[in-house]
Parts: structure tokens; C-alpha cells; sequence
């Protein structure tokens, strides 16, 4: 089946990791693993340098992906009657807990994470014992960096979004901080302002550590501009707006987001789809901040799901916007109303040489130039800096609207109340916000988290007309807390 690129005019034809040093692992069959129970792995038990804590470092990233399970939760599928049948794709569409244990589910990424925090604690571990704790200062850093992204991470998707009020009571997740040597041992979930404090903990403790020298490929690992970036998202989920700006303005030297930003209406858009899967999620790439690998089936799914972007949502995300031009984003189908935008490749590993199985791999990028400048924006707009707001827009406009030209595509205040058929300045800001980052994380699972944090309901219709709603207060809008995780004493979300 031939692949077509769709413009507004013509239709072109195209030619078709490391295991962390501790298992946390679901039920062995005949054996006792549970999840956050750690069995040293003898491949590390030498860190007697600080390259060899680096070297483990490099497993204290979540390998798992959130994005097809986030994608199908959110607004931005529908059901296109046929397509792959994948059960994160599915279940999570119908707004059931997913019933699948492998990659691109909760319980894997529940899984991954915490093999990474794991990986985590036992650099710290290393660190706090070497002979001299000065020369481990970077490694230190990283560790607590990465220790407080995969808490952040469990939280805000096992849990309620930050909310003052009620975050003190809201139940979190288990913030571990020490290497565990018992099989099973008890943890609590405490409270979701509990994980927070923590991670701000671990966050500005690590942050000042971080050194862009200290790794051959930065961006596999939490370099200064992606510790900045991960300040700005906590922050802004946090809502503490003043310190989203600082942290975001300290991103890049000088400030300078534009330099750092994709062109997708230049650059990119005189690639092949082939090009921009090879760059998308790549180092070389300066708009990645930092970027990991997972397991996933996502490289080869995306647009083929039955659960995925259709026609429907295809024109309401990428269609009309408030610039009063066209969005230059590249978007390709398969046939049928199978849609994607070229973004994460598949990668495949054999399980050796001569093999014909192996592992499927995407590369994700975790934080990225755009988000940083997002961020800014919508912290601006809740502290009523309308101004800096539409600098921020326009600048986004500017890398990502067809033949931009600012006589014709300038954002205003006015422009946007008109649009939207909104009065109030800052609801006019943020729902410009949302929309433009929901265009540009299409197909990448971020829309959940924006769903989440500002309760916005997500409503579903499958072919058959059923129509299913999640409300602000479903509990199912928190995904379910693997079942293993209770022979710790974890409580499981309720239903």
C-alpha cells in the first residue's frame, strides 16, 4: 500500500539497552520478585570510579514508553472502525485499565521506572562512599536528577495531578531514596505533596551539579538546558509561576530559544519522511534537550492503531489555527485514514547476530526546546503577562506556520479573543497554549498530561456509537497501579 504526504494542494507518493542494576520485576513464575524489591546485578558492583557510576547513570532513565497508552487515553483518537488491535491502544481508549504487562503499559512503566531509580540510589550510594566525594560531584548531580525525573513521572501519571487543596491528602507514590536489600520490603504511598516536596528536593539539590562536560553525547543524559527544562515543567505543574520564567530563561545562554527551536517550516519541511524519522528524535537535533530509548511497539504502530488520529481529529488539531495560516507539520497516511506525522522510528535489536527476533526500540526526546518555551508562556499567561505571552507564540509561530510572514501571521491579544470567542485576556492565552502544544506533541502522548492538570473532560465514541465519558473526577483517569505492587503494601487506585 503506497504512503501519501498531504499538503493543502497535492498528494506526493513516498516509498513505504542496558538492564539497571536491579530487577524490579513482576512475579517470576515459581519465584518471589516483586516490584520495588532490588537484586544487585554483579555487572555493577564495581563503581570505584566516577566513570563507572556515569556508566551506570546511563540505566537510571525510565526504558519505557508512555505514549501509546497516554495518546489513546486523550482527545486527540477516535475510532477508526479498523486498524491494529493493540491492548495499551485499546483498553486505554475504552477508558479500561490495560490489561497487558509488556512494553508500552502501565506495569512496564511502572517497571522501568523504578529499576531506574534503583540505578539511582545505588550511584548515590557510590558517590557518598567513594574516598573522595569531590570527584563524584557530577555523577552525583545526574543521580539525584534522574532519581527525581522517574518520581515525577509516576506521580503525575498514577496519580492526581498537583493540586494545593487537595494534594496534602491526594495519595502519591513510593518516593524511594536508599538501595534496598531485602526481598520484599513495605513501602507507602504517602501523599502526591509529599512526592513533590521530594522531588523539589532531589531537583534543586541536583540541579546546581549538573555539568554539560561531563558525557561525550550530553543529551543522553540530564545536561544543564534539560535540568532547566525539567525545573520549568515541575514548576509549572506545580504552579509556581514566577519560578517556571526563571527556570526557563536559564535554559539556553543568552536566552536564546529561537537558535535552538525545530524549523519544521524550513529544515524539516524539505525532508522526506525518512530524513525527519531519522533527525526527529536525534542527538544531533538541538531542539532535544534529552532524549531516551524504551521498548515499543509505538515506531510501528503509529497511525495504524485503530484507536489513532483520524479525520475527524486530524482537522480539528491541525487544521485552522489563530495565525490565520497553515500548520507546516507533514502529515503522511499509510491508506485509509491511517495518519502520522513522521516523529518516532522504530529500531530493532536481535537478540544476536544471526537472529530473526529481537526487541523494538523508539527513541523519545523527555524534555525539548518547544516545551521550555511553552512553559514560559503559559506561566506568563496565569501571571498576566500578555505581552510576553505573544512573544513566546509568535516565536513558535514564526518555526512553524507555512510561508510565515509576520504582516500576515502575527498573533494578538485581540486575535485570539476573536478566535476563540473568549473576552478574558488570560483564558485567551492559555487555550492558544494548549492548542498549539496539542498540534505540536501530536502522536507523542503529551495532550494527557495537559488533560489532566487542567481537569479537562475526554469524551470517546466508538464506531458501534457508543459514547464514553471521563469526567474531571473519574477515577479512572488515574491509570491503575500494577496488582504486584500490593505484596508491598501499595495500595491500588481505586475503581
Amino acid at each position: 500500500m503506497s504512503t501519501c504526504y498531504i499538503t493543502s494542494t497535492t498528494q506526493r507518493k513516498i516509498k513505504p539497552a542496558l538492564i539497571g542494576i536491579f530487577a524490579l520485576t513482576t512475579l517470576i513464575a515459581g519465584g518471589c520478585k516483586k516490584y520495588l524489591e532490588q537484586v544487585p546485578d554483579s555487572t555493577w558492583t564495581d563503581l570505584s570510579t566516577p566513570a563507572k557510576v556515569s556508566k551506570l547513570l546511563g540505566t537510571a532513565y525510565p526504558q519505557a514508553s508512555y505514549t501509546t497508552m497516554c495518546e489513546a487515553m486523550s482527545d486527540n483518537v477516535g475510532d477508526k472502525g479498523v486498524g491494529v488491535y493493540y491492548r495499551p491502544n485499546q483498553d486505554a481508549y475504552v477508558f479500561n485499565d490495560i490489561q497487558w504487562i509488556e512494553e508500552d503499559s502501565p506495569e512496564a512503566y511502572w517497571k522501568a521506572c523504578y529499576t531506574a531509580i534503583a540505578a539511582a540510589n545505588q550511584a548515590l550510594a557510590a558517590c557518598e562512599k567513594a574516598a573522595d566525594p569531590a570527584a563524584y560531584t557530577r555523577q552525583r548531580g545526574e543521580a539525584l536528577l534522574a532519581r527525581a525525573y522517574a518520581h515525577f513521572m509516576l506521580v503525575n501519571i498514577f496519580a492526581k495531578s498537583y493540586d494545593a487543596a487537595t494534594a496534602a491528602k491526594d495519595p502519591g507514590i513510593p518516593y524511594v531514596t536508599v538501595p534496598e536489600t531485602v526481598v520484599i520490603k513495605q513501602y507507602e504511598r504517602k501523599t502526591v505533596a509529599y512526592v513533590y516536596d521530594m522531588v523539589e528536593k532531589d531537583l534543586l539539590s541536583g540541579l546546581p551539579l549538573i555539568s554539560d562536560d561531563a558525557y561525550s553525547v550530553p543529551r543522553y543524559h540530564f545536561n544543564q538546558s534539560a535540568a532547566y527544562a525539567f525545573a520549568s515543567r515541575f514548576y509549572l505543574f506545580k504552579k509556581d509561576y514566577p519560578k517556571v520564567i526563571a527556570y526557563a530563561d536559564h535554559t539556553f545562554s543568552n536566552n536564546d530559544v529561537a537558535n535552538n527551536m525545530r524549523r519544521w517550516n524550513s529544515t524539516y519541511g524539505n525532508m522526506s519522511p525518512a530524513q525527519i524519522f531519522d533527525l526527529y528524535a536525534n542527538a544531533n537535533e538541538k531542539a532535544n534537550l534529552l532524549i531516551a530509548e524504551a521498548p515499543s511497539l509505538w515506531g510501528r504502530n503509529a497511525g495504524r492503531l485503530r484507536y489513532d488520529l483520524d479525520y475527524v481529529h486530524e482537522a480539528e488539531i491541525l487544521g485552522r489555527n489563530v495565525t490565520g495560516g497553515v500548520w507546516a507539520y507533514p502529515l503522511y497516511y499509510y491508506g485509509s485514514q491511517d495518519y502520522f506525522v513522521p516523529k518516532l522510528s522504530e529500531y530493532f535489536v536481535k537478540n544476536s547476530v544471526n537472529a530473526t527476533i529481537g526487541q523494538p526500540y523508539v527513541m523519545t526526546p523527555l524534555f525539548t526546546t518547544e516545551e521550555v518555551l511553552f512553559n514560559r508562556a503559559e506561566a506568563n499567561a496565569w501571571l498576566n503577562n500578555t505581552s510576553a505571552v505573544l512573544a513566546d507564540l509568535n516565536l513558535f509561530a514564526s518555526k512553524r506556520i507555512r510561508n510565515y510572514n509576520a504582516a500576515q501571521h502575527t498573533i494578538t491579544l485581540s486575535a485570539m479573543q476573536q478566535f476563540y470567542g473568549i473576552t478574558d485576556a488570560r483564558s485567551a492565552c492559555i487555550r492558544t497554549i494548549l492548542d498549539f502544544k496539542r498540534a505540536e506533541y501530536i502522536q507523542e502522548g503529551q495532550r494527557w498530561f495537559d488533560l489532566q492538570r487542567y481537569k479537562m473532560p475526554v469524551i470517546h465514541t466508538t464506531r458501534e456509537g457508543q459514547i464514553l465519558e471521563l469526567k474531571a473526577d473519574d477515577n479512572r483517569r488515574l491509570f491503575q497501579i500494577p496488582a504486584a505492587a500490593t505484596t508491598s503494601g501499595i495500595a491500588l487506585n481505586p475503581r
